[in-house]
């Protein structure tokens, strides 16, 4: 096309969306994005919205349930995200994990009651608690157990207390929580923080814009060591 009509359909192609994990890993993903020249002011507004833009770089930001955020890049809704690790490995989509943002550190762990070993426990299958069921299951597969996983979403830590499971496999980040309820840290499955993954589509098709802004990112990362 030609004309007004087709320059605007250019431009409109070339927009980079990036969807952030509402909370603490957007906020910090903000201050990332500032620093890399993005305008991040209508994020930082008091609203209610949930779609947000820099039209300076030509750039849309989605605010999303961090379990969301695999789904809306996954799909080419959104051609960047950013979203911790432990959400990602449940989700086990096909995107391009990037950066390792290195903010939100914190390690998903299997805990329960210290004293508690595992010939004690008297089911033959080990009763697992968890919001992560497909990172439980991956865990204990590679060890060569055989476990029953209960899917809680709330109070993991309930699960040993009441007897509903053995253990739990949670995010734990101070451990405080554990500790207040008796239980402790029996096994660490991996260490996690926030990444920015990229739709594997649009990494070619928007390259000339993606390109660029992830290796400032990357710089800036790198500065901060």
């Amino acid at each position: 096309r030609s004309g007004a009509a087709g320059t605007a359909e250019v431009r409109e192609s070339m927009q980079i969306t990036i969807a952030l994990a509402k909370g603490r890993l957007a906020e910090m993903a903000e201050d990332l994005l500032e620093r890399c020249g993005l305008d991040v002011s209508e994020l930082r507004e008091d609203s209610r919205k949930l779609v947000f833009y820099d039209r300076k770089n030509d750039v849309r930001y989605l605010l999303v349930k961090p379990t969301d955020v695999p789904v809306y890049v996954d799909h080419g809704v959104a051609d960047l995200g950013v979203v911790g690790k432990d959400t990602l490995l449940e989700a086990g989509r096909p995107l391009y994990e990037m950066l390792d943002l290195r903010y939100g550190k914190c390690d998903i762990c299997v805990a329960g009651y210290a004293e508690k070993k595992r010939e004690e426990i008297t089911s033959a299958v080990t009763r697992v608690a968890t919001k992560y069921p497909r990172i439980a299951k991956m865990y204990y597969q590679q060890k060569g157990e055989n476990i029953e996983i209960i899917k809680l979403n709330g109070s993991i830590e309930l699960g040993p207390i009441l007897g509903l499971s053995d253990v739990i496999v949670d995010i734990v980040e101070s451990g405080r929580t554990l500790k207040e309820n008796g239980l402790s840290v029996l096994e660490t499955v991996c260490a996690v923080s926030a990444r920015l993954v990229v739709n594997r589509v649009s990494l070619k098709t928007k390259y000339e814009a993606i390109a660029p802004l992830i290796a400032k990112m990357k710089e800036e990362l790198e500065a901060e060591k």
